[in-house]
């Protein structure tokens, strides 16, 4: 269940858009951007962009199934000199078809919801994830409203236990096995705690303090960041070989 209200996700999609602009400002676009291996600060702007316009006629047209997106693949230098001002347009246009339609209208999804509240909070994360990448590259801190850090780790852990995602990754069944537990907790978020639970026959996760066969603490920000692969891991006990391979296995954005 999404944890921010759908006016706070409209809000996010343009503020961490303007704060991408404003972290690359004056930057050179062919910086190399380390956490996603051959793109350049000019790609990932233009991938950020190109999203926000996707989904944004996804929403407006109420698309009843997905819509062509070769779009997304047009190389980066083909979108306007003034990046920042397309991107943040692409965002506030977004935001604006989400209101209009608002929450609860009929409209495909790439996973099962078929809502647009959806897309307002995938495109939350997806547009934070890539600010991120962004300050990584230019060696910027990174800082996340903590809240915002909480609800996409949930929505992580949410799409990542979808039984669709065994079907498009197989290799995700090597993950489940006896005993194999893993506890995310955040030092500094109330009950912001996970348990990621392998026992079974498809992966589950729940909020809960729970002895595990591994942990992980720190920051929520940076447990946020381990999980999608832009980071090492902070403080682990226990089974790090566990760890190290539910990592290698779930990285996705």
């Amino acid at each position: 269940m999404a944890g921010l209200s759908f006016d706070r996700y409209r809000t996010e999609i343009v503020t961490q858009t303007e704060q991408l602009v404003s972290q690359v400002d004056g930057a050179d676009l062919a910086t190399p951007v380390p956490t996603c291996p051959g793109w350049d600060l000019g790609r990932l702007l233009h991938h950020v962009g190109a999203g926000h316009r996707w989904v944004e006629e996804v929403v407006r047209s109420r698309a009843v199934e997905p819509l062509p997106d070769d779009a997304l693949r047009v190389e980066p230098d083909e979108h306007p000199a003034d990046h920042g001002t397309w991107l943040v347009e692409g965002a506030r246009q977004l935001s604006d078809a989400l209101g209009e339609a608002g929450p609860e209208a009929e409209v495909w999804t790439a996973a099962p919801g078929g809502k647009p509240v959806f897309w307002a909070r995938r495109f939350t994360h997806e547009t934070l994830v890539h600010r991120v990448d962004a300050a990584l590259a230019l060696g910027e801190p990174v800082e996340v409203a903590p809240e915002v850090a909480v609800d996409a780790l949930d929505e992580w852990m949410e799409l990542g236990a979808l039984p669709e995602m065994v079907e498009f990754h197989p290799e995700r069944r090597e993950l489940l096995g006896p005993g194999r537990t893993l506890h995310l907790h955040a030092t500094d978020a109330d009950d912001a705690e996970w348990v990621v639970d392998l026992t079974g026959d498809r992966v589950t996760w729940r909020r809960a303090h729970e002895k595990s066969a591994v942990a992980v603490r720190g920051p929520v920000v940076d447990l946020l960041l381990t999980v999608y692969g832009r980071q090492a891991p902070p403080d682990v006990v226990g089974d790090r070989a566990l760890l190290d391979f539910w990592l290698g296995r779930v990285s996705f954005g």
